[in-house]
Formats: C-alpha cells, structure tokens, sequence
C-alpha cells in the first residue's frame, strides 16, 4: 500500500512516523551516532511488525533498495497478483477446483466477501495485531504488559489506559494510537495520552 506508514524508535523515544520514503530520508539525513545500549527499533504501522532496511551507501543507493521487488514466476505481477503457498485438506482443494475461475479465483472471492460482510471486525482485528505486535518488542518487560494485552483484545479501553500509564510516554502513546482502532468508538479518550514527536 502506497499509504502505509512506519515509525522509528530509539530506546523509548518515538524519533519519525511517517512514509517508507520519508522515513528513509530522515534516517539518512538525521542519523545519529549508533548506540549499542539504545538501538534504531522500525515498525510498520499497519501491521506493528517490527523490520529492517539496509542504510548502507547514498540516500539514493538506500531509496532504490527499498523499491518493492516482485519474484518472477506464477502469479501476475504487474497486477499485484503474487504467488504464494496456501495449505488445505483435499476436500477443500476438491470444493475449490469445482469454482469458476479456478481454486485462486475462488479464494480472492471468499477473502473480498468476508472482508465486506463485516469491515468493523476487519478493523478491530488489525488493529489489535499492530498494537500486539509493537507492544510485545517495546513493551513486552513493562510493568502491566500482559494485562494490558489481555485489555486490548477484550477491547477494554479503560484497563488498557490503566495497565499502560506507568510506560515510558511515547511507547504509550504510539500503542494507544495503534490500537484505538480496536476499542467502542463510543469510549471517551485517554486523558493520559501522550502525543509522540515526529509526526
């Protein structure tokens, strides 16, 4: 996705949230000296996995690594259709094979369906796996952690808030904003909130 954004921390300070592109450009342009005590922890946002990107070379030696390559073979790539192993019981393959289009056709189908049926869980879903992700790296030998985790995908907002106010603020802040996607839109907001630099 073209809209997707990543953040960078160092130890507990939230340093940029922003594009791929931009986030590269900062690291280049900004960079500062490595600390081995503190190191440069990337996340993507929409997922809240933790990744890498090799900053070796020029700004645009480091751009043009970071371009979305596609491997060749089966699959269509120029449409974003890439190949990849699914693992099913022959009866489900039987099912599949049977569907117009072919077993790939059928499975796009069934995926857009469910993501149509019921967006809202789509959401909470997503957001309680971003946020679980960047909390079990960030947060994972916090005080509260498994409580706050437990909050999160009971979509308990207030315990949440409760079992995460004690963490550094802008950890806090970056898994709050992760996550309010997962919680009753009709909960009020978390006073404690802590608005993280770089955005």
């Amino acid at each position: 996705m073209d809209d997707l954004t990543y953040t960078a921390f160092r130890g507990a300070s939230r340093l940029f949230r922003g594009s791929l592109r931009d986030l590269l450009i900062h690291l280049k342009t900004q960079q500062n000296t490595p600390d081995p005590t503190s190191p440069l922890l990337l996340f993507e946002d929409w997922s809240g996995r933790q990744v890498d990107f090799d900053l070796r070379g020029t700004l645009k030696e480091v751009l043009e690594r970071s371009a979305p390559t596609r491997k060749a073979g089966p699959g269509r790539p120029r449409l974003g259709v890439v190949s990849r192993e699914v693992s099913l019981l022959p009866r489900h393959w039987e099912w599949l094979e049977t569907q117009r289009g072919g077993a790939s056709a059928a499975l796009r189908r069934l995926v857009d369906e469910a993501r149509r049926v019921n967006p809202d869980q789509e959401r909470v879903r997503q957001a309680q796996a971003a946020a679980g992700g960047f909390m079990t790296v960030m947060a994972g030998d916090q005080p509260g952690f498994e409580e706050a985790t437990r909050a999160l995908y009971a979509r308990d907002e207030a315990a949440f808030a409760a079992h995460t106010a004690t963490w550094p603020a802008e950890i806090r802040a970056h898994a709050r904003q992760l996550a309010d996607p997962a919680f009753p839109t009709d909960s009020p907001p978390d006073s404690g909130q802590v608005e993280a630099r770089g955005d």
